[in-house]
């Protein structure tokens, strides 16, 4: 039987690293489902910090909500209010939401890589539908060769964003182009390894109130 919780308990529940799951019916969303194969149609990754409300750190194509790192309403990839940000994916969007809580300690010098990933990718822009089905399938094609990667992406998606925190966070192995990503790469059945021990645990449904 699937385990619930309450926006409420989950805000309290949260913390740094934990992932945020989104699945809605619209056609964008089951265009991004089909395109990436994947249960889901967005992620995003809890960011709790002293002083400071739970935080969502994703990537989305609206701009209702105020950006916490900038003080402005932006598109791409945005640093939001994770209470208001659940509330709007599920009231105006009709998005279902799952908690999945990692299971590792977060130490400082991991927050200090988690601000330092939001300083350097908040504002970047969202990549248009047609463009996320061939950045999905590159990822996918091995590479020859590859050099440094350059973590300062020109388009972020989602996915691409909590990979990219992930990595700087010390939780997963550098190497793979961030387009390999995708919103189910981070659903438990896909079993993403992390290092160090470090595990995802089981996806909780998150009830939002309706009003």
């Amino acid at each position: 039987m699937e385990s619930r919780i309450s926006l409420d308990d989950a805000t309290e529940l949260t913390r740094t690293g934990d992932i945020w799951l989104f699945r809605g019916d619209s056609a964008a969303d089951r265009a991004i489902q089909t395109l990436t194969n994947s249960p889901v149609n967005h992620v995003g990754m809890a960011v709790v910090l002293d002083d400071m409300p739970p935080l969502m750190w994703h990537a989305e194509l609206g701009r209702s909500l105020e950006d916490m790192w900038t003080g402005k309403h932006q598109r791409g990839v945005q640093l939001h209010d994770l209470r208001d940000a659940v509330t709007v994916w599920a009231r105006r969007y009709g998005q279902r939401g799952w908690l999945r809580q990692l299971d590792h300690p977060v130490t400082a010098d991991m927050e200090d890589a988690v601000l330092r990933t939001v300083a350097r990718l908040d504002g970047t822009p969202f990549p248009s539908t047609a463009r996320l089905a061939s950045r999905w399938v590159r990822g996918r094609v091995p590479a020859l060769k590859r050099g440094r990667r350059e973590l300062e992406l020109e388009f972020a998606y989602c996915a691409e964003v909590v990979a990219v925190t992930y990595e700087e966070m010390g939780l997963l192995t550098p190497g793979r182009s961030p387009n390999w990503y995708d919103p189910g790469r981070f659903w438990s059945g896909d079993e993403l390894e992390l290092m160090h021990g470090a595990k995802l645990g089981a996806e909780i449904a998150v009830d939002v109130p309706l009003e």
